[in-house]
């Protein structure tokens, strides 16, 4: 098996099943408003039923891939992927729409759940830092394409702009069909380990608070940014697509970057700094409307939204020896950060309406989950002992 060629197939179906499944849809919001498919609220309601149906799918992910052969598992989700494009062409009704968005959803946890731990279980130690900022870079491609090909798409028409989106997922199944190696790497337990629960240190679980805060965070600039440029700022849906493709490259460099930097000063403090990036960009929203400012408020969300992804996966190392171990908590982190997702989409949703389409305190509440999370990470060691760090 070549792993440059696997590691093309799992970027292909990250690039499917979340840069363009899920952030895809952000830069549509607003022709799908025009379009008078459905209301303003309405259609912020099914960007929740995405992280709804993400929520599921790293749920039941690790059964899945018990039962399912990850190559055919990760060939079916794509095939979903595909077609939750197409069916979305045709609003039929409001459920209709609801039904495929949430499994589209589903579908991209289970690609992040499945598609890198397969791939990396095959790749020598001292490539997997280089490897993984390649598979998730795929995400931060499927943005940047979302943000360059729909605004130009939605010129003719929104029924062609899923056609269009259908018809790539279609190419990159293909190209990524033989890719994928045929089963996980199987793995003994480190001799010695002690039979506990998979996160017992509390650090470890503190960690998954951080990362459902995380992303709880980062619903304001995944979800609503677009439409507030677009809509909110009144600077129309080109405009704002152009913003997207910012936060598209960013979430291409994100990975890449995060993943040395990890290795260079050590993944505890590559996530401390995160956080405090993070909530000082969207706090930034918040003070000013420069196109500058925002520019570098939706780039660097982007590079945070994908870049997170490594440090957390390094940090997991850190914190534990077993790989299978590493793999349940990996699980777990996904959960995590599909539940603060969820949680917040819906939220968020809610609270858009609630103020008649209220930007601000979407990005209030962005700021506050970031403060939050930051939090967290800084008390936490200080409170514990140091041998709870270790599971």
């Amino acid at each position: 098996m070549s792993i440059w060629r696997a590691a093309l197939a799992a970027s292909s179906a990250g690039l499917v099943g979340i840069g363009l499944a899920r952030f895809a849809y952000a830069p549509l919001i607003p022709a799908l408003i025009a379009a008078h498919w459905f209301s303003a609220s309405g259609t912020v309601y099914f960007g929740a039923a995405n992280l709804a149906g993400y929520l599921l799918g790293a749920v039941t992910s690790r059964l899945m891939a018990r039962r399912v052969p990850a190559s055919t598992l990760l060939r079916a989700m794509m095939v979903m992927e595909t077609l939750s494009f197409f069916a979305s062409a045709d609003p039929l009704f409001w459920g209709w729409f609801l039904i495929w968005r949430f499994l589209s959803g589903l579908g991209g946890a289970v690609i992040m759940v499945v598609a890198a731990p397969n791939v990396l279980a095959h790749v020598a130690p001292e490539r997997r830092g280089l490897v993984g900022g390649l598979i998730f870079a795929g995400v931060g491609s499927g943005v940047a394409l979302s943000g360059i090909l729909v605004p130009q798409m939605v010129r003719v028409g929104v029924v062609e702009t899923w056609c269009g989106l259908g018809l790539l997922s279609v190419l990159l199944t293909i190209i990524s069909w033989n890719g994928f190696p045929h089963e996980m790497a199987a793995t003994a337990p480190t001799a010695g380990a002690p039979r506990r629960r998979p996160w017992g240190g509390a650090v470890v679980m503190a960690l998954l608070v951080e990362y459902a805060l995380i992303a709880t965070s980062l619903v304001p600039h995944m979800v609503f940014f677009v439409d507030y440029i677009a809509r909110g700022l009144g600077r129309g849906i080109d405009i704002g697509g152009h913003y997207w493709v910012l936060f598209g490259l960013g979430a291409i460099v994100g990975p890449l970057s995060a993943g040395p930097l990890g290795d260079r000063v050590g993944f505890g403090r590559a996530l401390r700094a995160g956080l405090v990036v993070e909530a000082a960009i969207i706090a930034l929203v918040l003070v000013t409307a420069d196109e500058v400012a925002l520019g570098v408020s939706g780039f660097i969300a982007g590079a945070l939204v994908a870049g997170f992804v490594p440090i957390v996966v390094g940090r997991i190392h850190d914190l534990l020896h077993d790989v299978d171990r590493r793999r349940t908590v990996w699980a777990a982190a996904t959960t995590a950060f599909a539940l603060g997702q969820a949680a917040s989409g819906y939220f968020c949703s809610y609270l858009f309406a609630a103020t008649g389409g209220g930007y601000f305190w979407l990005f209030v509440f962005g700021t506050a989950a970031a403060v939050a999370a930051l939090a967290i990470d800084l008390i936490v060691p200080v409170i514990l002992p140091r041998r709870s760090a270790i599971a």
